[in-house]
This record gives C-alpha cells, sequence and structure tokens, in this order.
C-alpha cells in the first residue's frame, strides 16, 4: 500500500480510537511484562506491511495501554492530546525538522517565539519575556536552577515548598545543589517567613501544587527573593493555563516578577505530550550558561540559536502543534473548557461535602479535589485499588499531613458532567463494599 493508503489508515484508527476510548478499560488491565510476552523475542528479518502494525495495535499493545485520552482518566493531572494536536504531531514527524540552529529551520524558530509571546498575551504575561519550548517541566526546571547556580556559583542552596514537584529534587541532585524543603501552612502553602535565604542561589515557588493545587505566595517570596537577590523560578505546569480566564488570574498575582516561569500546555491546553513552555526575563543569564557553538556549527547570521538557551541542541517542531492549538480553540475555546473543568470539579466537591461518610482535605482553587472516606488510611487505600481495578475510572492518591488521600483531577477536553458523576457513583459503589 502506498503512504497515503497507510495514513488513511492510520488517521482512521485514531478516529476510531478516540471515539471508544470512554468504554475502554481506563487502567491497563494487564500483569507486568504481559505485553513483551505477547510480542516476537527477534526483530523480523522481512519488510512487514504497516498493516501489520495496526493489526499488532489492536490485537497486542491495546490491552496494555492505559487511556489517559479518556474523559475518565481522573488520576495525576488530566490531559488530552486534542483533535488539532495529533494532526499537528502528524505533520511535524513528516516535517522532520532539525532545530539546532536558525538557519537550519528558521520557522521553527521563529514560530516558536511568536507562539510563545501569543501563549504569554493569553496568560497575561508582561511584554519583553524570553520564551523556548522543552519537553517537560522537569527540562525546563533543571536548565532555570542551572542558570541560576551559574551567576551565583558560592551559593549551592535551593528552597521550596514541602509540597514542590519532585522535579526540583531531582534537579537540585543533578547540579549537585543542597535542597532545602520549607513547611507549609494549614492550605499546603509555603510559609515566606521561614525563607532562610543566606547561601540561596534559587527559590522555587509553585501555583497548583502536585497533590493539592496549592498556591505559593508568590508576591511575598518575590519580596524576600527581590532583597536577598536571589533567583525566584514559578512553577505553573498544571495550573498556570487557568490564567487564560480572568476570573482565577488572581492566583498568579506576583508571577511576573519570576526570574523564570514554566507552564505545560500539554497538561491542561489540549497540547500533546511533550510541550513545555519555558520565560524568563534575564535571558541573557540562560545564554552565557549555555550558549556553546563549535566550528562547525559557527555561521555568519547574527541570530541567536534557540539552542544557546538551553542544554539541548536539537529540537522537535513543538511549536507547530501548539500554535495550531491556539488557533483552532482560539481564547474563548480554551477559556470554555477551563471553565467547564473548574465547575465540575466544584460540582464534585459539593457532592463530597454533602456526605457524611466523606470529606473534602484541603482547598480547591482549579480542577482537583482532594478527598478521603471518613476511615483509616488503609481502607481508603484498599478503596482506591479496587476503584481502578474496575477500569472504570483511575485515580490517584498523596499523603497529606500523614494521611491517605484521594485526588480527582479533571483536565480532560472530554469530560463531561456524566462523567464526574460516574466517576462518584463509582466511589461510593465501591466504598459501600468494605
Amino acid at each position: 500500500m502506498t503512504f497515503r493508503e497507510d495514513g488513511a489508515l492510520a488517521v482512521d484508527w485514531v478516529a476510531s480510537y478516540l471515539e471508544r476510548v470512554r468504554e475502554l478499560p481506563v487502567l491497563a488491565q494487564v500483569e507486568p511484562g504481559a505485553v513483551r510476552a505477547a510480542l516476537p523475542r527477534s526483530p523480523p528479518d522481512e519488510p512487514e506491511p504497516f498493516g501489520a502494525v495496526l493489526r499488532d495495535l489492536d490485537e497486542v499493545l491495546l490491552p496494555g495501554l492505559s487511556h489517559s485520552q479518556s474523559p475518565r482518566w481522573f488520576a495525576y493531572f488530566g490531559i488530552t492530546s486534542s483533535e488539532p494536536g495529533v494532526l499537528a504531531e502528524l505533520l511535524i514527524a513528516g516535517l522532520n525538522q532539525l532545530g539546532i540552529l536558525w538557519r537550519t529551520s528558521p520557522v521553527l524558530q521563529e514560530l516558536e517565539e511568536l507562539t510563545l509571546d501569543w501563549l504569554a498575551q493569553l496568560l497575561g504575561l508582561p511584554e519583553g519575556l524570553h520564551g523556548h519550548i522543552e519537553d517537560t517541566a522537569s527540562t525546563s526546571t533543571l536548565v532555570s536552577l542551572a542558570a541560576a547556580r551559574s551567576i551565583r556559583p558560592d551559593a549551592r542552596t535551593v528552597l521550596c515548598s514541602e509540597h514542590a514537584h519532585s522535579s526540583v529534587d531531582k534537579a537540585a541532585k543533578l547540579l549537585e545543589l543542597d535542597l532545602r524543603k520549607v513547611p507549609a501552612d494549614n492550605e499546603f502553602r509555603l510559609r515566606p517567613e521561614l525563607l532562610e535565604l543566606d547561601g540561596a542561589c534559587a527559590v522555587v515557588a509553585t501555583i497548583g501544587t502536585t497533590s493539592t493545587t496549592s498556591v505559593d505566595p508568590v508576591p511575598a517570596i518575590a519580596d524576600r527573593c527581590a532583597a536577598a537577590g536571589v533567583w525566584l523560578h514559578v512553577d505553573a505546569a498544571y495550573a498556570g493555563t487557568a490564567a487564560l480566564c480572568p476570573e482565577l488570574r488572581h492566583h498568579f498575582a506576583g508571577w511576573e516578577r519570576a526570574d523564570s516561569i514554566v507552564v505545560n500546555p500539554h497538561k491542561w491546553l489540549g497540547v500533546p505530550i511533550d510541550c513545555s513552555t519555558l520565560w524568563t526575563r534575564r535571558p541573557d543569564v540562560y545564554r552565557d550558561a549555555f550558549s556553546l557553538v563549535p566550528e562547525y556549527l559557527r555561521v555568519g547570521e547574527e541570530v541567536a540559536s534557540l539552542s544557546e538557551y538551553t542544554q539541548v541542541l536539537g529540537r522537535r517542531f513543538r511549536a507547530l502543534k501548539l500554535w495550531a492549538v491556539l488557533r483552532c480553540y482560539g481564547r474563548t475555546g480554551l477559556q470554555g473548557r477551563i471553565r467547564e473543568h473548574v465547575r465540575l470539579a466544584a460540582l464534585f466537591e459539593g457532592w463530597v461535602r454533602a456526605d457524611a461518610e466523606w470529606e473534602v482535605v484541603a482547598p480547591r482553587p482549579f480542577s482537583v479535589v482532594c478527598f478521603r472516606l471518613r476511615r483509616l488510611d488503609e481502607e481508603n487505600e484498599r478503596l482506591l485499588e479496587r476503584v481502578n481495578a474496575s477500569g472504570d475510572i483511575f485515580v490517584s492518591h498523596t499523603r497529606l499531613r500523614g494521611r491517605y488521600v484521594l485526588r480527582l483531577a479533571i483536565g480532560n477536553f472530554g469530560t463531561t458532567e456524566e462523567d464526574v458523576r460516574f466517576a462518584w457513583e463509582v466511589l461510593r459503589r465501591e466504598a459501600s463494599r468494605s
């Protein structure tokens, strides 16, 4: 068959998958090693048709998928690879741009710069920030802390909330920095009065912590960092998208004062993984820290390539999928989805509060609800296992103040009120069986 014929089959497969994904078990129903055991131990000697790949996708690989595209995926953070994003990924692969220098793909670099400017405008960020795209927030945080370290090489401490994402721990480990966790208040927010900034090169403040989506008091943290000359990195990987909505923008007060900000469009903006946007008001620091141009890459154009602002040389044409999503949904379309997710989370929170068997255990600023049965930790843990084993929905957990807590995260573009009501029914059904 030809590329066009195989391509039509592939697009048809994806379209059919997205139409039926709600009905598939959300969490993979296989044992460890089952997928590998079902596949040949050695590669084929002779060419195989692409149709054989699609056949094995249906018969062998599909049972091993946990369906993050499902509207009933409520674990971690809800994500969506929207249809414009899916199609853009096909274009990205077909164009296969080599983003090592401006000249190797002027459109890759300039569309990335433009699209980051568009997104900054949508989020209410100030003009003049330098933006580029990394693969994940883990990388965005790593390069930002490396930049911070480069201007204060004798300061070897990073501070963050006890509820900051584990990527901060990993970045500090890789950069050989000391990490100091700062206690949180009763709403799981970093307490800025406990920041001890002697010997610090950076503070990581979080808008939308992983466990509870709490919002650290960024204005007060920014004041402390400015007075001490310490880099402020704001991790808004999940919640940053919510700044699209004016009524939610108060949560982002002070983030414009940060030296660096990360937001992940692949979390709550309908962009396929991987797409992490990073802005800084100090691009010169990144360039001084990372620019290394060997002779074979030296050119005559007086253009700073994006590879000079990060540790990787090559980059994918990620801006194309972000650009496609922003164009195909627009400000109003994206705002509508965010508002609906926040409404659905508030609805679910109300059901929990109205049932004496359950309790809400953390504030809900965005679209994640932290809750639990009013029973022992062990019973909540067994409940989670039963719920996820059913395949009906997928939820995750955390621990807050030593207690086992369930999390329901709404963020998939296809999630409806019916899906959220179904999740509540499943949770209550499984709770009644204990």
